[in-house]
């Protein structure tokens, strides 16, 4: 074979892989647009320097919520939430609002864009771009935390995500529980997170089924594509609240069951019944039902309330001034 022909079939090969890689993206683009039409806590101890009361107006537990792509927007109310009514983590925070005066558990719900941009729509699809929409997600959450340990230092801490929610709480609870956060591991009562992109078997405790494989932000680790970035494992997984965070994964869910073994690229383009599989047999917006994930009858999102009225009830009262 000439050298040319040798420079030829290098880059078709290189070809076929940058196709395998839009291909894969607009996988996971397709997979989110479906969302649109117990665990005991650890107690906050005191611990030096701690100041033994804090002011009235302050909640014994503050519950931070992060709810999924499409599920926000960046100027909804984060106490009363309606961008999206069918939002899956309303199922779990309008209980607890009814359940729990506001001293007792006050429930924050994270407003931000919750988009995730298809880089190759034709045309342009206006939408913020994952690795934008996240950050704005993780710094409007950070914020809201620091502002009320700042000011409720006695405060325990819940926080829940699902989809791209998920990933950031699991992704402040893991700076948390690695000492790079914005409070102290202790102050964490719990973490749930429902269908983690960055999941990673071992690291949390599963709840109900436990499938074999892993995020797809794990899985594609590393693939940045004009801000679709996928940051693969986090470093030191949940750390010292790994024992307190709580992972919920349908069987059938790629954003948080990929193998755990790269694909072969040529073959995600040549197998259009895979890509079909993927996008119509999926469970990812299913979460509300029992049809992929239940543990005794319940759905998800009815497990997780059952899981933070747990940690609600088992949370100190701290004296206030």
């Amino acid at each position: 074979m000439t050298a040319g022909g040798r420079r030829a079939l290098t880059l078709m090969g290189l070809g076929a892989v940058l196709a395998a890689i839009i291909a894969i993206v607009v996988v996971v683009i397709l997979i989110a647009s479906l969302l649109r039409p117990g665990v005991g806590p650890s107690p906050v101890g005191p611990t030096p320097g701690r100041p033994t009361a804090q002011p009235a107006d302050c909640p014994d537990v503050q519950v931070i919520s992060v709810p999924g792509t499409w599920e926000s927007s960046a100027n909804d109310d984060p106490i009363h939430p309606h961008a999206n009514p069918r939002a899956l983590l309303l199922q779990v925070t309008g209980p607890l609002q009814r359940a729990y005066p506001t001293s007792r558990a006050a429930v924050y719900t994270v407003p931000y864009v919750a988009q995730f941009h298809n880089p190759i729509a034709i045309p342009p699809d206006g939408q913020e771009t994952y690795a934008a929409s996240r950050a704005q997600g993780t710094g409007r959450a950070v914020a809201e935390i620091t502002r009320v340990h700042a000011h409720c230092p006695l405060t325990g801490f819940v926080l829940m995500g699902f989809s791209q929610g998920a990933t950031i709480a699991g992704n402040i609870a893991s700076d948390i529980g690695n000492g790079r956060g914005p409070i102290p591991a202790a102050d964490v009562l719990g973490v749930g997170l429902i269908s983690d992109s960055r999941r990673v078997r071992g690291e949390a405790t599963a709840i109900g089924p436990d499938p074999d494989g892993q995020g797809v932000e794990v899985l594609f680790g590393g693939l940045d594509l004009m801000g679709v970035d996928l940051q693969g494992r986090r470093p030191g997984g949940f750390g010292t609240v790994a024992g307190r965070t709580v992972t919920i994964c349908g069987a059938r869910d790629p954003i948080c069951n990929e193998p755990d073994h790269p694909l072969n690229p040529l073959d995600i383009i040549g197998n259009v019944t895979q890509l079909a599989t993927v996008l119509t047999a999926n469970s990812h917006a299913l979460y509300g039902t029992t049809s992929d994930w239940q543990l005794r009858g319940q759905t998800a999102p009815r497990w997780l309330l059952a899981w933070a009225r747990g940690l609600i009830a088992a949370a100190p009262t701290p004296p206030h001034t």
